[in-house]
């Protein structure tokens, strides 16, 4: 088992590779839903049904892939998750009609929610290795791996078809997983008896968890409920929003995602001095707070430059939420931990994209997307009620 500062440095460095991979990946494909919607002529609600298969997917496919992690481990899982991911992306270019988007959006989803669970108890064990809160790192290298996947997507939008740009993605996903997937592989998890109550204890000084921890488990679900529905709604609705409702070019709409990605990498690469200064409950009690306030200028600017600031300040919020949310769930019952908060989370990603695609043909786009104000104030009161009980 790995125990010595190499081994932990190779095994923290292929992780962040993972972790990079899937937000660029991730992001490639969100920045050329116009151009797909637009492809398969879809209103804005099928187009919402469409994209439920991807939070679909990955709500399915969470909780057993926690039990795929229990009985071969997280790193195997890991490597064959962002196989499939690399290869399902190319998909969305090829159909015609909502219903087939949708299909192979589950496809998308189910790889893109095992991954997630995968690396993130990958990272949970580390976490305790090396008994600091640095489970943001590996979170700002998804953000950063976005912010690059959407600027490329941006940049390419206009020259490359969704079928050609895709492809490229697919082709740049297995020769990553290829190379950090050859170093995951060759490292076994750090032991797992590091996960003991000290090694629980927050880093300011604050009590450790306490035990029967399912009902804490759900809470930090909630927390990451209310964070992934406003990353999901940034994904699939924010460069539509730019480019429909403020007449921003395909490029600039594309750039709108990129500015929350760049926000959250920011965010997310000092969260752990922010948590070690501040504590778990003032970051999330901040962070739900400024969301809020950021996404209500996103969404009702009158402008695409104070919309794109408003992007910014929502992914500043956000940034440390969801990351909080899982490494808490993780420290107290592992992989399952990890898989249950992350389908509550992920749950608002299932909710997200339906909820607003329906919102926007009832009232408007720009009225949908204030829903994602209203839950991030609620992570930030789920802050206020559990700061004492929760060890948020």
């Amino acid at each position: 088992m790995p125990g010595g500062t190499g081994d932990l440095t190779r095994l923290r460095v292929a992780l962040t590779t993972f972790f990079a991979l899937d937000g660029f990946v991730f992001a490639g494909w969100v920045v050329r839903i116009p151009a797909i919607k637009q492809q398969t002529h879809a209103s804005a609600g099928a187009l919402g049904l469409a994209l439920l298969g991807v939070s679909a997917g990955a709500v399915v496919t969470m909780t057993l892939t926690g039990r795929l992690c229990r009985r071969y481990g997280s790193h195997p899982v890991t490597v064959v998750c962002a196989v499939l991911l690399s290869l399902s992306v190319s998909l969305p270019p090829l159909t015609h009609s909502a219903p087939a988007l949708g299909a192979v959006l589950l496809l998308f989803g189910a790889a893109y929610g095992g991954i997630n669970v995968a690396f993130n108890s990958a990272a949970v064990d580390l976490v305790a290795a090396l008994r600091r809160p640095i489970m943001p790192s590996f979170h700002a290298a998804f953000s950063l791996g976005g912010m690059v996947g959407a600027g490329l997507g941006g940049l390419v939008a206009g020259a490359l078809s969704p079928t050609r740009h895709l492809l490229g993605l697919t082709l740049t996903g297995l020769l990553v997983t290829a190379v950090a997937g050859r170093i995951l592989l060759r490292q076994a998890p750090p032991a797992p008896a590091d996960r003991t109550p000290s090694a629980r204890t927050e880093t300011n000084g604050a009590a450790p968890l306490r035990t029967g921890g399912r009902g804490l488990v759900v809470v930090f679900g909630l927390v990451a409920l209310c964070t992934a529905y406003g990353e999901g709604a940034m994904a699939d609705w924010g460069a539509l929003h730019l480019q429909q409702d403020l007449a921003a070019p395909s490029g600039v709409a594309a750039a709108g995602y990129a500015c929350f990605a760049l926000a959250m990498t920011l965010g997310r690469a000092t969260g752990t001095t922010l948590l070690e200064r501040l504590g778990r409950a003032r970051t999330v009690i901040g962070g739900g707070s400024v969301a809020a306030l950021g996404m209500l200028l996103g969404s009702l600017a009158p402008s695409v430059w104070a919309a794109l600031i408003g992007f910014a300040v929502t992914g500043l919020g956000l940034a440390n939420l969801f990351p909080v949310a899982v490494e808490r769930a993780g420290a107290l019952t592992g992989p399952s931990g990890v898989a249950v908060a992350s389908t509550l989370g992920y749950g608002g990603m299932l909710l997200g994209p339906p909820a607003i695609g329906f919102m926007a043909d009832w009232f408007s786009l720009p009225a949908a997307l204030t829903s994602v104000a209203a839950l991030s104030a609620v992570a930030a009161v789920i802050g206020v009620c559990t700061r004492r009980t929760a060890g948020v």
